[in-house]
């Protein structure tokens, strides 16, 4: 597996998979490319389906210019590789294709090309899955984010810090903000209503409307274009920064407890991330807030003095009742049902730790299984239910805007 560097991302929203991976595939592009006049950019399914809502086009005309680039959308054909696929041409003065390449956009930032070949990824975790993780860990006594040490180097930690202060940024700026949310939905940011609210609630209210508000604060900070950390995804990127803001200061762990959680997280990331999917276009939300989900209920269980077994049980649990989640955003913006689904596999996230806590951490189905079932269901669903805004909920809203009864 690679680095958490490469699941942890600091970067601008709102899609880790629509705007950053595009971003960093033109400016490789561009960067052999230096002399060249002209660009055709050919975007491809998914991509292409929602890349206007996910300000796809935008984020690679900042690169190559938006004077000497045209964009050509084409949602109904998909390229082999993965539902994101792209094509970028250097063009000369008369038209002729002087260099081109095929990319896909995988999830989280990340691109591979069609050639393979020009990419090889470095491979810092030599275990292939958690089982084998976990029985090392028991075997010599260590923790999960011991054993990310081990292969990261102290260094990490350093990253980590950073990352912490990019997500806590996220937080404050999220909860400080009001107004609506750029795009055709006309969506209000809720995070500074929740937060007050909360505020001036019983006890009883605090862990739900604290750790909402959190989630609310971040998701929409991504939603606005501003900077957060993919964890796994922009699209999911509310989930693990409310949890533990909301730990940190309901419990008061250190900083060091919180960069341990967080290694935590990335490494039952990374194993979803090499065996499965963080790609909504790929295998729908399940994907994204689903595994989202477990890495936060993973990070909560580390905190809350969990055994390697009790944070994989919460894991498990994070990723499985996440099973079968579509992706359908509506008028392809990452707010709508995106924003709330943070909110809401936040409070699950913790829920499932504190479960994981009272058990003794023994279940019937490994988290492992339940990453291979997450790939098979999500390679089952109809395609309209993994990021193209034809289906779902996506479907229903336009629906109804256009003043229809029912939808077929």
């Amino acid at each position: 597996m690679e680095s958490i560097k490469e699941l942890y991302r600091i970067g601008v929203g709102p899609s880790s998979s629509h705007t950053m991976g595009p971003k960093k595939a033109a400016e490789e592009f561009l960067d052999r490319n230096k002399e060249t006049e002209t660009f055709r950019v050919t975007l491809y399914g998914s991509l292409a389906a929602t890349g206007k809502g996910h300000l796809t086009d935008q984020a690679i005309l900042s690169v190559l210019g938006d004077e000497r680039t045209s964009i050509v959308w084409k949602p109904e054909e998909e390229l082999p590789g993965h539902p994101n696929g792209m094509q970028f041409e250097a063009l000369s003065t008369d038209g002729q294709t002087m260099d081109v390449a095929r990319v896909y956009s995988v999830g989280g930032g990340a691109i591979r090309y069609e050639d393979e070949g020009e990419r090889a990824s470095v491979e810092v975790y030599d275990m292939p899955n958690l089982l084998s993780i976990l029985e090392m860990c028991e075997d010599r006594g260590i923790t999960y984010w011991e054993y990310v040490e081990q292969c990261e180097g102290p260094e990490i930690w350093d990253f980590l810090r950073e990352v912490w202060a990019v997500m806590e940024a996220a937080v404050e700026r999220g909860l400080n903000t009001q107004g609506v949310l750029p795009g055709s939905i006309g969506l209000k940011r809720q995070a500074w209503s929740y937060y007050t609210k909360t505020k001036l609630s019983g006890a009883d209210m605090q862990q739900t409307g604290l750790v909402t508000a959190y989630a609310l604060a971040v998701s929409e900070e991504n939603a606005a274009g501003g900077t957060i950390v993919t964890a796994p995804t922009c699209g999911a990127c509310g989930i693990v920064p409310s949890v533990l803001h909301y730990l940190r200061h309901s419990q008061g762990v250190s900083e060091n407890d919180i960069l341990w959680a967080l290694a935590t997280a990335a490494l039952f990331g990374n194993v979803i991330k090499q065996n499965g999917s963080i790609s909504g276009a790929e295998v729908g939300c399940q994907g994204e807030v689903g595994s989202a989900c477990a890495m936060a209920s993973a990070a909560a269980t580390q905190l809350m003095g969990g055994s390697v077994r009790q944070i994989e049980y919460a894991a498990e649990m994070g990723l499985e009742h996440h099973l079968g989640l579509t992706c359908d955003p509506v008028d392809g913006l990452v707010q709508i049902p995106c924003i709330e689904r943070n909110a809401c596999a936040s409070s699950r996230a913790l829920a499932r730790a504190q479960m994981a806590i009272l058990s003794d951490g023994t279940h019937r189905i490994p988290f492992d299984e339940v990453v291979q079932v997450m790939m098979q269901t999500g390679h089952d669903l109809p395609s309209l239910y993994r990021e193209t805004s034809t289906g779902g909920l996506a479907k229903a809203y336009d629906a109804r805007r256009k003043g229809c009864a029912c939808i077929r």
